[in-house]
């Protein structure tokens, strides 16, 4: 199987490293194709979109059609790919829409449609990258039947479709999972093994291997905006403060909820061990993207493998962790501004 090329930073390409048991499931996957929809959850920046990029060469080597959406993306080209025997019917259907790349997820499906359609019996596979934080919470679920209604209502025969949304908005994952419309799974950071071989790729000066992993605890993202910050972490940290408004965030919570989170930062456990009195803070927290609900580390419950049980150097509990160490410094940093401290007494 070939490893593709990804995009890092600085112009910077890095050959797809890592993640062997995600491979693994995306190849059965392939096989046996998907019911319901497939949602995958993680952390900002864990890989998601490396993985879907991935995810891609293994489908079409399993002879899949694959229509890729990424409606996120900064650079126009990048808002669909598609395996090219597919070209003509997607320009067909782009024709159709008056601003196509507006309207890139419908498009989409509206692709996928048209191949179940036209072709005989075809493979397909829609691989739709970061959709709920384009479409907002109210049009998620309305996307995941939509989905669902492809699989299980086709215009046409198919041998095997395989559909796979992911989200880094874990707000959303209460919606979805109240309905029977999509298997969930978490894909975390990358192994410690995984993470490093990424690290040595990155040239010139660097910090120790196990300062870059004890600041991103092995997200791909953070490792490379680090690296584009100089390696700066104190800087990083400012601008996860700024960028999310944690400053705000913490003004608006009652006491209580201010010495929660101080010691959340310890053990992120303590919010699942006060529910109920953190369920509002809890709420902010993933709204913003701070931290994530895990569950229970069988690994059929997660793609590619899970991470350890708990911890704490890294943020991570039993029940919900810190997405990375620079978000867990990051609130410190904005409790230690309003507040004189970013620990509990």
């Amino acid at each position: 199987m070939r490893r593709v090329r990804l995009k890092f930073v600085g112009g910077l390409e890095i050959e797809f490293v890592d993640r062997d048991k995600a491979i693994e499931q995306i190849n059965e996957i392939a096989e046996r194709g998907t019911y319901p929809v497939y949602v995958v959850y993680g952390p900002e920046g864990c890989g998601k979109t490396a993985l879907f990029k991935q995810a891609r060469e293994i489908l079409e080597e399993h002879n899949y059609n694959v229509i890729y959406a990424n409606p996120l993306a900064e650079d126009r080209e990048e808002l669909l790919d598609y395996t090219p025997a597919i070209r003509d019917l997607v320009r067909e259907v782009l024709r159709s829409f008056p601003d196509p790349y507006s309207r890139i997820i419908d498009a989409a499906i509206n692709i996928a449609s048209q191949v179940v359609k036209r072709m005989r019996k075809p493979r397909v596979a829609v691989l739709m990258d970061d959709v709920f934080q384009a479409v907002g919470l109210d049009n998620a679920e309305k996307y995941v039947k939509t989905l669902l209604n492809l699989i299980e209502h086709p215009p046409g025969d198919y041998e095997n479709i395989v559909v796979i949304v992911s989200s880094s908005e874990g707000i959303t994952r209460k919606r979805i999972g109240r309905h029977s419309w999509a298997t969930l799974r978490i894909l975390w950071n990358m192994s410690r093994k995984g993470f490093r071989e990424l690290y040595d790729k990155l040239p010139g000066t660097k910090p120790r291997f196990r300062d870059a992993w004890r600041a991103t605890g092995g997200n791909p993202r953070y490792l490379g905006l680090l690296y584009r910050a100089n390696w700066d972490t104190e800087s990083l940290v400012k601008d996860i403060v700024e960028s999310k408004d944690l400053e705000e965030l913490v003004k608006g919570l009652n006491p209580l909820e201010t010495r929660i989170l101080q010691e959340s930062l310890e053990d992120p456990d303590t919010l699942f061990e006060k529910y109920p009195e953190t369920k509002t803070l809890i709420d902010k927290l993933v709204e913003r993207n701070l931290v994530i609900r895990l569950w229970d580390r069988n690994e059929w419950l997660w793609i590619d493998t899970p991470p350890p049980e708990k911890d704490p150097g890294l943020g991570i509990g039993r029940h919900y962790a810190w997405q990375t160490p620079l978000h867990r410094e990051a609130v410190r940093k904005a409790l230690e501004t309003l507040h004189g401290q970013g620990t509990s007494p």
